[in-house]
């Protein structure tokens, strides 16, 4: 049916449409089938053939609740409903009801109290939204100092501003930030208010390891009345976004997961603790609901059987030919104007078919090092040379670099992904094994016919990883490959860099990554780096996985063992039972997954096979 000029597609259609919808040209209508238990339960509704919301979080005081989900799914949308920015439809976008229906739509449950204190002024919300453009021009001209002053409600902004290292930015202009200096800048002038609920819309992004832990404890102080964990009554209301598993697993106390169709529908589930609620989106299933709404599970270990004889059996797989490479002692010094700062590599070696990570605070010369590798210091086409660099790239050997900031260069390409593709890795996505093991699981096929400079940053990584990993070469380095993608995301990706880099191409990798469970799933050995940031660094030679974790993670003061479930990395309460033995024991990180206990609040029913399960349509 049509409303002018514009067409509406009935959403009570037959299932003949569905041939009809196959035959339309260019995909431009698609057809989501929904379980038969999504017809009611609507929270919100953008309109007709739009993106709709069923259930919602219940926040609870005095605990952080965590929000797991991938993109477009819609995370945002619930925080723009509990923040009073959207107000709920409950699936009728046209006739929309007033808050009284909606308080009985709600009665008896904690979002009555919850809508009712917001109607009557009783609920103070204190919101860090994602980071784009639009938040920075809504703060640009004005200084660090100057805004976290005007904000600070709660007298405590010289202190939070202490505890996210932002002093010494206090007179700097908040559109000179750099991405990590921002994000920090955005979670503190959110602490600062003096608010009933605070919510975090991704606030890890950007920040490093150590910056992600320092967050995170602040955020978890905010559910005490005065932000002080020595005292004062945990009566606030806080909800975080968060992608990193690890992050989130250490930042929650409880878990709702959000399942669904990007860009169609979402489904919210019921409250888990915060172990089960992760587990049991890593598993596809809600055991609570009995719905399994991914077909596969998503674990942190790759097969490296089923990997081999899935490659094998596609003609791949070839033997290494790279052997052990050396390369020496390096330096390089970078100058601004009123800045110096020299990084020190130590001699160090690496071989074919292994990926190596690289380990340290931003600002501790990783991106330099990766430069150092890709030859941006060599001799220019004139014969000069960087001559502030003591520097033997691997430049020769062919090297593929996905760098950090990608995004410029790509979106000026005025033409679409397919057309990128074909201009620059036009020898690979024609190889069936190349759709096989990259194109199909990034799902880069549902993005050929759109225009780069339309996609949005987590899908411009997906392009970026798969250009790097189209390129011929025989040393692949990546540079924060998880920045912009979902949790689900992020875990194919590294199971896609792997598969194809080593088990196939039986080559080498370097990887820059701050999520600890990619770092920790990508990684066979490590670099960690030492120092002053800023100031001056050094890159240790690669060391053993086991040692290099246990070296980064003592400078760090945090602990981790793995989940016996799905092996992810889970990080230690801070002077728990666990962190206190496994300090006192020297082993900071704990791979072996049999000693992990299980509480008895925590064990539930097993998902069950796939045959019989209920099923997202």
């Amino acid at each position: 049916m049509t409303d002018g000029k514009k067409i509406q597609i009935l959403e009570d259609a037959c299932l003949a449409c569905l041939n009809r919808a196959k035959q339309c040209p260019g995909d431009a209508v698609k057809i989501i089938k929904l379980p038969s238990n999504l017809q009611t339960d609507v929270t919100h509704k953008y309109g007709m053939n739009a993106f709709k919301l069923h259930g919602l979080p219940t926040p609870r005081p005095g605990s952080v609740l965590g929000l797991l989900g991938t993109n477009g799914i819609g995370k945002s949308t619930a925080l723009n409903v509990l923040s009073g920015k959207l107000k709920p439809n409950l699936g009728k976008p046209k006739e929309p009801p007033d808050w009284h229906e909606i308080l009985a739509y709600y009665r008896g449950s904690e979002l009555q109290k919850y809508f009712t204190r917001m109607l009557e002024d009783d609920l103070r919300v204190s919101i860090k939204v994602q980071l784009d453009t639009d938040y920075v021009r809504s703060v640009a001209g004005r200084t660090v100092g100057v805004v976290l002053k005007e904000r600070d409600e709660r007298d405590c902004w010289e202190e939070i501003a202490a505890r996210l290292d932002l002093t010494h930015l206090v007179d700097r202009e908040i559109q000179a930030l750099s991405g990590g200096e921002l994000q920090r800048f955005a979670i503190a002038s959110s602490a600062v208010r003096d608010a009933d609920c605070y919510m975090f819309d991704e606030a890890s992004s950007f920040l490093d390891i150590k910056q992600r832990m320092t967050a995170t404890e602040l955020i978890r102080s905010l559910v005490f009345d005065g932000a002080k964990q020595d005292g004062g009554v945990a009566n606030k209301y806080v909800m975080v976004v968060e992608h990193d598993l690890a992050v989130l697993d250490y930042m929650s106390d409880t878990v709702c997961c959000l399942y669904g169709e990007p860009g169609g529908y979402g489904v919210v589930t019921k409250i888990a603790s915060v172990r089960n609620g992760i587990n049991n989106f890593l598993a596809g299933y809600i055991p609570a609901e009995n719905m399994r709404f991914r077909a596969e599970e998503l674990s942190f270990v790759v097969s490296g059987a089923e990997t081999a004889d899935q490659i094998a059996s596609e003609g791949g797989m070839g033997k290494s030919t790279l052997g052990t490479v050396e390369y020496p002692a390096m330096s390089k010094t970078l100058e601004k104007a009123e800045s110096r700062f020299t990084l020190h590599v130590e001699p160090g070696s690496f071989r074919g078919a292994e990926m190596i990570g690289l380990l340290g605070e931003n600002g501790c010369g990783k991106t330099t090092f990766m430069e150092m590798m890709a030859g941006a210091f060599d001799k220019k086409a004139d014969g000069s040379a960087d001559k502030s660099v003591e520097n033997h790239s691997l430049a020769g050997l062919g090297v593929s670099y996905k760098r950090q900031h990608y995004a410029p260069r790509l979106r000026k390409f005025p033409g679409t992904v397919q057309e990128l593709f074909e201009k620059t890795i036009q020898s690979v996505i024609i190889d069936r094994l190349f759709r096989l093991l990259v194109l199909r699981p990034l799902q880069m096929e549902a993005l050929e016919k759109s225009y780069v400079k339309n996609l949005s940053g987590g899908e411009l990584q997906r392009v970026a990883i798969t250009i790097c990993l189209g390129t011929p070469a025989t040393i692949y380095l990546f540079d924060e490959p998880s920045a912009g993608l979902d949790c689900e995301q992020r875990i194919i990706a590294a199971k896609v860099i792997r598969r194809w880099v080593v088990s196939n191409m039986q080559k080498t990798a370097f990887i820059i990554e701050h999520d600890f469970v990619m770092a920790s799933a990508l990684s066979d050995r490590v670099i960690v780096y030492d120092g002053e940031p800023g100031i001056e660094c050094t890159a240790k030679s690669p060391m053993g996985l086991v040692d290099g974790f246990n070296v980064f993670l003592k400078q760090l003061d945090v602990t981790f063992r793995r989940d016996p479930c799905n092996f992810r990395p889970r990080v230690n309460k801070k002077n728990s039972a666990k962190d206190c033995e496994q300090k006192k024991s020297g082993n900071y990180f704990v791979f072996d997954a049999d000693e992990d206990p299980v509480d008895e609040a925590d064990k539930e029913k097993p998902a069950p096979k796939k045959k019989g399960s209920n099923k997202k349509g």
